[in-house]
């Protein structure tokens, strides 16, 4: 039997951490002079008091942990924090229900970005910023979990890269915590960086703290109804840059800082990712210019250019109704949203680097098929891949397909429109944010779905930011019996 016990007092001190955060928010409603600020001291008084008890009753236990309870912790970890997270949205603006509370959570921690509130001009500054806090917060978190857990624990192929995250920095790094240090020095330069760029062309400080988090994040919380739209212009190519670099392996931005920029450019993902991008906004603007009579290239080219990285990149900022450009870049849009970014980066979905594997398989069964007595090996980027990564990928593809399928009809089953269903399935399994659909609010949130539908949307959410895998594995019997 697994002792969990090493596994809570973990969850237990997060909790109190994220208790400790939401002092932030207070602040900042507190110096507005908003008595708002005492809906987040409170919240922050219950939330640390309860990561107390759960750290304190499970005290003096070793906390090195075994393989089944890292799955656990990391399954754990995305299921709880959403729940201590949800609470300033529940005691305060906009007073919640537990269901919406818990979605906006989720969706802020797995940097989703889909919102279940309306009204967000006229919300407290504590509660936009909390929002946008748990964006940051959930990208971080997932950096670390993509290159330090799952290779690992060998999820979706990630064991490919269980070497990269100690061996690439060109020198050893022996603990788990150097590279989450390094990692997280190089993500809170980039989200200060956006911040004064953001500053620097007009915004105000507290917009730009805000949609500087959840540009960094990849996770798409604004604090305005309609999401990036009041900052078109040459906002919209300074976001565009910073999803780009979010999108990336963190692991390659340590070694540019560190002065060696070879390994970014090599890295086949990397230029594999870029140079799928540059298609998909080519394709837009060729078709809006050609079919939709477009009359200024520039303004095309900029508003394609924000909104395709903004759906590639999972982030879910919008800056137009891209349901107005018509059938063909909204099918492209589907498709990037269910490639999304890099490994070891802040993005989500399937990953440029299954899709390479995957190809590449395809490839060599062809060559296989045509000369059926040549040997010809599986390679990524000039190494051979073990039969297991390759078997992990395409595990993973065939359940993400799956579940995909599962819940767009679990979705139309709670009586919502095939358009909302399907894409509140794609926005949810992949994290992309944004969705469209009859019921859904003015500016894009889902309050007005059933609840039945926010469960399961949040349940999609959260099984595609953990990889699938990582959860499956801990719903098997056999799992509990090690």
């Amino acid at each position: 039997m697994i002792d969990v016990r090493p596994v809570a007092n973990t969850i237990g001190r997060l909790v109190i951490t994220l208790g400790a955060a939401m002092m932030l928010p207070a602040v900042v409603d507190w110096w507005a002079g908003d008595p708002h600020w005492k809906s987040f001291l409170e919240s922050a008084i219950l939330t640390a008091l309860a990561g107390a008890f759960i750290t304190l009753s499970t005290r003096g236990v070793d906390r090195t942990l075994t393989m089944e309870q890292a799955f656990l912790m990391t399954a754990a970890i995305w299921a709880v924090l959403p729940a201590a997270g949800a609470v300033p949205f529940m005691i305060g603006a906009p007073h919640a229900s537990f269901t919406d509370a818990y979605f906006e959570a989720m969706s802020g921690l797995t940097t989703t970005g889909t919102t279940a509130f309306v009204g967000l001009d006229h919300l407290p500054k504590g509660t936009n910023l909390w929002r946008a806090f748990l964006n940051w917060a959930g990208g971080l978190g997932i950096i670390v979990v993509a290159m330090i857990f799952l290779p690992v624990m060998k999820v979706g192929g990630m064991q490919f890269f269980k070497s990269e995250g100690f061996d690439t920095l060109g020198k050893i790094l022996p603990r788990a915590f150097d590279i989450a240090r390094e990692t997280t020095a190089v993500y809170f330069a980039l989200t200060c960086t956006c911040m004064v760029v953001y500053i620097l062309l007009g915004m105000t400080g507290f917009d730009a703290l805000v949609l500087a988090l959840s540009t960094c994040s990849t996770g798409g919380f604004s604090n305005y109804d309609s999401s990036f739209a009041p900052f078109i212009g040459p906002a919209e190519y300074a976001a565009s840059f910073f999803m780009i670099l979010a999108s990336l392996p963190f692991i390659r931005m340590v070694q540019l800082i560190r002065g060696s920029a070879q390994p970014l450019w090599r890295d086949i993902q990397v230029r594999a990712y870029l140079r799928w991008t540059a298609y998909a906004i080519t394709a837009i603007v060729v078709y809006r210019l050609l079919w939709l009579d477009a009359k200024d290239p520039l303004h095309v080219l900029r508003e394609t250019t924000f909104n395709v990285i903004s759906t590639f990149s999972g982030t879910g900022f919008a800056s137009t109704d891209v349901q107005l450009w018509g059938h063909f870049p909204f099918v492209i849009l589907v498709i990037v949203g269910l490639i999304g970014g890099c490994t070891g980066s802040t993005s989500c979905s399937v990953k440029v680097f299954r899709y390479l594997v995957l190809i590449q398989a395809v490839k060599t069964q062809l060559r296989r098929m045509q000369s059926p007595h040549r040997i010809f090996p599986l390679l990524y980027d000039r190494r051979p891949l073990d039969e297991d990564v390759v078997d992990s990928v395409m595990a993973f593809f065939t359940l993400f397909m799956l579940t995909f399928g599962l819940l767009i009809v679990g979705l139309a089953m709670t009586g919502l429109h095939p358009r909302t269903a399907l894409t509140g399935a794609w926005t949810a399994i992949a994290n992309v944010g944004v969705i469209w659909g009859p019921e859904l609010s003015p500016n894009g949130a889902v309050r007005d779905i059933p609840t039945a539908a926010k469960w399961l949307m949040s349940l999609g959410m959260y099984v595609g930011r953990l990889e699938l895998l990582t959860v499956l594995v801990i719903l098997m019997p056999r799992f509990w019996r090690a």
